[in-house]
């Protein structure tokens, strides 16, 4: 297996003059962790993490650092616009690490761990085209055999299932990862209620060359996404 077979395609991203709260909804809403800061043309510029808004909201809290620190610290202006920007290109991490999308998933499990990072975004032409995170990688784990392979025909089809989702069933699509091995389909993510589950899994069902659906879609915890 490599990035392609087990990313989430429908990345939701912000722009760099997103900002801060605004930035904060979008991971409350969604579920997750950190969001890539992209371009117009989807060139990744930088993530934001929940790290990154703590300490945001840490330095506004007026919180004092005792004087040996800033002695020891000194004054490094890069911190300064992290600690005290208000949108994105000034509180994000720059310059990240990516991936593409051949990259086999023992490389990225050792990627992840020798960077001490939770996810990498994934890049064809300099352009953003999905992310694998931890979770990402132990589905791919769990979802591989010995002797199984991921085909082109699975990735089509993951491309197929992920359109007719987006289009046609009202879910959305960039709550959901779509894993295919050789025709066994694997659903993952978030959504509102049992009728989106079940309308996620009548798009894999219907979705030609699929011999099998394990859907392991969550629920959305009530009051999540308010801030």
């Amino acid at each position: 297996m490599q990035a392609a077979d087990i990313m989430t395609r429908n990345v939701i991203t912000v722009g760099p003059d997103s900002k801060v709260r605004e930035i904060a909804n979008v991971l409350l809403e969604n579920g997750i962790s950190a969001v890539p800061v992209v371009d117009a043309r989807d060139k990744v510029l930088g993530i934001v993490s929940e790290g990154d808004l703590i300490r945001r909201v840490d330095n506004d809290s007026g919180r004092r650092e005792s004087w040996w620190l800033k002695l020891m610290a000194g004054r490094d202006p890069a911190d300064y616009i992290k600690y005290h920007g208000h949108q994105a290109h000034e509180v994000m991490t720059r310059d990240p690490i990516t991936i593409d999308e051949e990259m086999p998933l023992h490389r990225i499990s050792t990627l992840l761990e020798k960077h001490q990072i939770k996810r990498v975004p994934v890049v064809t032409a300099d352009r953003l085209v999905g992310i694998v995170s931890r979770a990402n990688l132990l589905r791919g784990f769990s979802a591989s055999e010995p002797d199984a392979s991921v085909t082109a025909d699975d990735r089509e089809i993951c491309k197929a299932i992920l359109q007719e989702v987006d289009e046609n069933t009202g879910v959305r699509a960039d709550r959901i990862n779509v894993i295919v091995t050789e025709g066994r389909v694997q659903l993952w993510g978030l959504v509102e209620n049992s009728q989106e589950k079940m309308a996620v899994q009548v798009a894999a069902e219907n979705t030609a060359g699929v011999k099998s659906v394990d859907n392991n879609l969550g629920f959305i915890p009530r009051g999540f996404g308010s801030i």
